[in-house]
């Protein structure tokens, strides 16, 4: 039987701090807002959105070992950065654990710290909402919320851009993935 949202969020809020959690809450919201202002199911972009950070407080050790026991479904991500791991081990556990298996909301999971080439509408619903929820506070957040209500797609570039732009400034590793996802976005939108 698939996982409810209600099952999703206590969930959520058995495996994260506090703080976490109400982050989760906060970008559930803006993904519910932001699904059915473009089109996308809300009841998607909520279940990925409550599980996106499920994995996020675990230990690197515990996040490695799911990586390495579920390595089809991981794609190599141990050779990739390990802020990234997180958003591959929620996805295998929702797969794997908690009976998920819409392909949609696991590939937003999945995706929602680095993008991806080929990215859904759902995974950049999930990706900008992570970025731009209600807590966040960095300069640029009030553009990001602005443009993903004009244009998703074109807010998505500049969510990349930006993204990319700050790992290299502070000297953190850039996943390909991201790279990969920009190149994309920028073709299909012709930019």
């Amino acid at each position: 039987m698939p996982m409810t949202l209600e099952q999703a969020r206590r969930l959520a809020e058995e495996r994260l701090s506090e703080k976490r959690f109400q982050h989760t809450l906060n970008v559930c919201e803006l993904a519910v807002e932001l699904a059915k202002k473009w089109g996308a199911d809300p009841e998607k972009a909520a279940l990925a959105a409550l599980l996106h950070d499920t994995a996020k407080e675990l230990p690197k050790e515990e996040m490695l070992h799911i990586i390495k026991d579920n390595a089809i479904m991981a794609r190599s991500a141990h050779l990739r950065p390990s802020p990234v791991w997180h958003g591959v081990c929620a996805a295998i556990l929702a797969r794997t654990e908690w009976g998920v298996e819409d392909e949609e909301v696991l590939s937003a999971i999945a995706c929602h710290t680095t993008g991806k080439a080929g990215m859904s509408l759902l995974d950049k619903i999930i990706f900008l909402a992570d970025m731009t929820s209600a807590e966040r506070t960095y300069p640029e957040v009030e553009y990001l919320r602005r443009r993903e209500h004009e244009d998703i797609h074109q807010a998505m570039v500049e969510a990349l851009e930006m993204n990319i732009q700050w790992l290299e400034e502070s000297g953190r590793p850039v996943d390909g993935e991201s790279c990969r996802a920009l190149q994309d976005l920028r073709q299909s939108i012709g930019g």
